[in-house]
């Protein structure tokens, strides 16, 4: 209790140093005096207060401080320590306590690193960001504190979810945030910038390390994600398209556009509108992912939180920001002056801008699939699915030619830059429809689709390989970057067409022939674990005259009282072999469920490859 009570007055006097905070920017704005320092001493003050606060809820977890009615709804004295801490932020409270956490961090660190900026720019940066501090504070206080008290105390939790008491979902939340509560000084800054007119190439270079570093983190959290429902879900896939899963891959496009356009804006001067909006685009998109998982219109594994008030309050706060900065971009901003003469089709920039609008596409295909079904709810209570089908059909025709453009666009300079007799450009690409075409060639389906399809992506892949033969890439990280894009596209297709799965029921002792393997169900066993009954089976994998063992499990939770299927899966170099089992009928008859799913330890790979390339850039800045 003593924790949580520290916890909650350290919320209430955080919220309290806003208001100074706010004063004194406001009163050093117009002021031709040097930058206020009590402004960078309070913020350190409110990120401290907000760290103490969150560390009384870590605390309250870990004592197991049931009079808290957080810990008690996601807690129990049986689980792990490391899931007890995970467990501070595995919940909407809790969440949100760790987003306001990482907003007042944010702003410090902006503090700190932008003392040869422009003044004002900075303060009025501080005033954007408060505001949407305060709403956090506000919105934490009034409806969502990790910190009410229940009475009597219970003596036992509830527990938290068994699937969310994972390695890979306890640390995904806290990268996924950075990525997310980023875009928020990226839209502080944007609406400062844009006031003051100091949309330049300064800011750009500025700006575009926000950018990065939040792309970064949301690239690496969905990664997480993707791992964690993988092998914990018992699927057997990596992507389904879920609502949830969707929410954090718009801003994801959206922030990999702006990054783009901030390089457009840094070499040339152009495209500050689309900087902008963007900019304002990407926080939207974040906050209204919020408020989806919190609302409880979304049936997800993934969600938070079923209370469409809290939903409500988010949605409200959105409205009002969104009407703010589109205020400040319609009244302050001047239009782009572009030099036509100095503009050339065949350049970078012209394919930055051309990828940039196959972009905007698949993110309103993205938004479209998931929003859709909700407004078809809510005007004719009619519920629908929006299934992988629908994605597919609109996005994968497009991706063509964004491939193709995207491996282009590399090669080219800025401003203006013929092909001229660059053969290996078209040479390239006639070798990758070959390789694509005896890859595919065995498949009865879609032969022409897949071939154009797979070769776009070995052009991507071969151009950059050879610009990293001979060294031809100015940009070591647009090169990794892009590598590992090709890379990601090519292994999601190849798992995508030679996917394989065997679906039957066995009871142990019991054989599955197939023409190219055998499963055995050799064994049972049952054992205890630290807060679950586990039964493992035994299987064996007969392929080729070579023998696997597996080991798939069934656990038997009494807090909450859930049983999950845990997977097995062999990963080598070209494929996984994955298995799952549940029980069918009177525990005697399993159901089995074995998938070979090729190139996912690529998808994993590539996405890093990725992560890398936006990594190197902060490297090879400092070096230069």
């Amino acid at each position: 209790m003593l924790f949580s009570t520290l916890g909650h007055y350290a919320l209430i006097f955080g919220l309290i140093i806003s208001f100074p905070i706010l004063f004194f920017s406001i009163k050093n704005f117009r002021n031709d005096k040097l930058f206020d320092v009590k402004i960078t001493n309070f913020s350190f003050i409110q990120l401290f207060l907000v760290v103490l606060s969150f560390f009384g809820l870590v605390m309250s977890f870990l004592y197991s401080d049931f009079s808290n009615e957080t810990v008690f709804n996601n807690s129990h004295t049986t689980k792990p320590i490391f899931y007890k801490i995970a467990g501070s932020w595995g919940n909407h409270e809790g969440s949100l306590l760790l987003w306001l956490l990482v907003l007042t961090l944010f702003i410090f660190i902006f503090l700190i690193r932008t003392k040869t900026l422009f003044k004002n720019y900075r303060i009025l940066t501080v005033i954007f960001q408060q505001i949407i501090i305060i709403g956090f504070f506000v919105f934490l206080l009034t409806s969502s504190s990790p910190f009410n008290y229940i009475s009597p105390i219970p003596d036992e939790g509830l527990g938290l979810n068994p699937i969310l008491q994972d390695p890979a979902l306890a640390i995904h939340p806290p990268v996924l945030y950075l990525g997310y509560v980023g875009s928020s000084i990226i839209f502080s800054s944007v609406l400062s910038a844009t006031t003051l007119g100091y949309i330049s190439k300064t800011w750009a270079i500025h700006i575009k390390t926000w950018v990065l570093a939040s792309w970064i983190f949301l690239t690496l959290g969905i990664l997480l994600g993707s791992i964690w429902a993988y092998y914990e879900l018992g699927w057997g896939g990596f992507w389904f398209w879920d609502p949830v899963e969707n929410v954090s891959l718009m801003p994801w496009l959206a922030l990999t556009t702006l990054l783009h356009c901030v390089l457009i804006l840094e070499k040339r001067s152009l495209l500050s509108s689309w900087v902008i909006i963007l900019s304002i685009a990407t926080f939207s998109l974040s906050m209204c992912g919020t408020f989806l998982v919190r609302s409880g219109i979304l049936n997800s594994v993934h969600t938070f939180a079923n209370d469409p008030e809290r939903g409500l309050f988010i949605l409200t706060f959105l409205f009002l920001l969104i009407f703010i900065s589109l205020f400040i971009f319609f009244v302050f901003h001047k239009t782009d002056e572009v030099n036509k003469s100095s503009f050339s089709f065949i350049s970078k920039e012209s394919s930055i801008i051309i990828n940039n609008w196959f972009m905007m596409y698949f993110l309103s295909v993205v938004l479209i699939g998931t929003v859709y079904p909700i407004f078809l709810d809510v005007i004719s209570s009619e519920q629908i699915s929006v299934g992988p089908p629908f994605y597919h059909k609109l996005i994968i025709p497009f991706l063509i030619p964004f491939l193709i453009f995207m491996a282009l666009g590399s090669q080219l300079k800025w401003m203006r830059s013929g092909l001229g007799n660059k053969i290996y450009l078209f040479s390239l690409l006639i070798i990758s429809i070959l390789i694509s075409y005896f890859i595919v060639k065995s498949l009865s389906t879609n032969i022409l689709i897949n071939t154009i399809l797979i070769g776009s992506a070995f052009y991507l892949l071969l151009i950059n390989i050879r610009d990293f033969i001979y060294n031809k890439s100015k940009n070591l990280s647009q090169n990794l970057s892009h590598f590992g894009f090709s890379l990601l596209i090519l292994s999601i297709l190849f798992n995508n067409l030679f996917s394989s799965e065997i679906i039957t029921n066995l009871k142990v002792g019991e054989k599955f022939d197939n023409k190219k393997f055998q499963i055995i169900f050799n064994d049972l066993k049952k054992s205890e674990g630290k807060n679950y009954i586990s039964f493992k089976g035994n299987f064996s994998i007969i392929e080729n005259n070579v023998e696997e063992k597996l080991e798939p499990e069934l656990r038997v939770y009494n807090q909450p009282n859930i049983i999950t299927s845990e997977a097995d899966i062999k990963t080598t170099f070209l494929n996984d072999k994955f298995i799952t089992i549940n029980t069918v009928q009177n525990e005697e008859y399993f159901n089995i469920r074995y998938q070979v799913k090729p190139f996912m330890l690529w998808i994993w790979v590539s996405v890093l490859l990725i992560s890398l390339g936006g990594l190197s850039s902060f490297f090879i800045k400092r070096m230069k």
